[in-house]
């Protein structure tokens, strides 16, 4: 028994810490900087999971779309961040869903994932 809750206690710890990794800012540099087509940035950009999901909100599905087509949301966040978790998330979207569902789509998956690694962060 108690090599179990010492187990616990060290895994409940890395998982604090990889939530806190991933929820935390980066560079503008290293920020994912949003396009609606290739060399045409819109101004916007977003430093960590929080901001990049306020950003999605608003961004026109056009921008949405362009990215999610070439895998930008999922290296970004598995290689910037480094959550693995929600790349793979995002990967299992279907992409024949309308703009507008896609959008809806990738929201509801990123405020899941915001509120699981939140609650990391508390225990």
């Amino acid at each position: 028994m108690f090599f179990t809750v010492k187990s616990q206690q060290t895994s409940d710890s890395a998982d604090k810490e990889a939530a806190q990794k991933i929820l935390r800012s980066v560079s503008y540099e290293h920020g994912f900087h949003f396009f609606d087509g290739v060399g045409n940035y819109t101004g916007e950009t977003a430093v960590s999971l929080f901001s990049f999901t306020e950003e999605l909100k608003t961004m026109a599905t056009r921008v949405v779309r362009f990215h999610f087509r070439r895998g930008d949301y999922q290296k970004w966040i598995s290689q910037t961040l480094g959550d693995e978790e929600l790349a793979h998330r995002i990967h299992k979207i279907e992409s024949a869903a309308s703009d507008d569902a896609l959008k809806k789509k990738l929201l509801v998956v990123l405020q899941i994932r915001l509120e699981e690694l939140n609650w990391a962060t508390k225990t």
